[in-house]
């Protein structure tokens, strides 16, 4: 028999989600089975666990969980199997997570820390498939009043108007400022813009009395805090 014309009621009872779940915790079940849960259902020709692989193995360049974060509404619908209510909801569930990630380190809110600041972001940004510029403004506790999104480049670059970054501080009375950006090789060493723009935004904010307090680069799991290397 095709396995993939095997329905879940024809699988062995250790191969099927939900009762493995129940019997053993959502904590026994492989990256695949997990997903499969959240899928619900399969095809005809397809078994929500076949289904689920090809998430997880499918996309042409990443694989595995931190694969799903690369697929979009597009990509997702050309998969055998997958219309527009199971990609809404790939979607929604990675969006779940980064925010999930967030969640789990606001009570300990600290934006003083290059690495907490670096925590709270990695699982938004480390997967960015281009360079975002966020500005976060804080009050004289060093806590987040408000995050603004300054600019979208393409793999390699972003342009931010340093004009803008304090038209934005001095409209909601920010004590410090911040500046954090992603770069999609997942190497978090500055590159000359970076370090130009760190300079410059330093320089302006001395004039307006607006420090900036770091400038964070978040790469694959790492980051690099300028403040930190003493290159601001």
């Amino acid at each position: 028999m095709d396995r993939k014309s095997i329905t879940m009621k024809e699988r062995p009872v250790t191969e099927r989600p939900y009762e493995k779940c129940l019997k053993y915790g959502a904590e026994s079940l492989t990256d695949g089975e997990l997903l499969a849960v959240l899928l619900r259902s399969g095809t005809k020709n397809c078994s929500v666990m076949d289904l689920a692989y090809t998430l997880l193995n499918g996309h042409p360049v990443y694989r595995g969980l931190a694969g799903l974060y690369h697929w979009n509404l597009e990509m997702l619908k050309k998969v055998p199997g997958i219309g527009n209510v199971k990609a809404i909801e790939v979607l929604c569930m990675m969006e779940l997570s980064k925010r999930l990630s967030k969640a789990s380190l606001e009570e300990e809110s600290d934006f003083s820390s290059p690495e907490y600041i670096a925590a709270y972001y990695m699982e938004e940004m480390r997967h960015l498939p281009v360079e975002k510029v966020k500005l976060l403004l804080l009050d004289g506790r060093h806590r987040l009043m408000k995050e603004i999104f300054l600019s979208k480049g393409t793999a390699n670059s972003a342009w931010v108007p340093v004009r803008n970054i304090f038209v934005e501080a001095l409209r909601y009375e920010a004590v410090y400022i911040i500046l954090i950006h992603n770069h999609p090789s997942g190497c978090p060493e500055p590159s000359r813009e970076d370090l130009v723009l760190t300079r410059q935004v330093k320089e302006a904010g001395e004039l307006l009395g607006i420090p900036l307090s770091d400038h964070i680069i978040i790469g694959n799991q790492c980051y690099t805090s300028l403040r930190e290397r003493d290159m601001m």
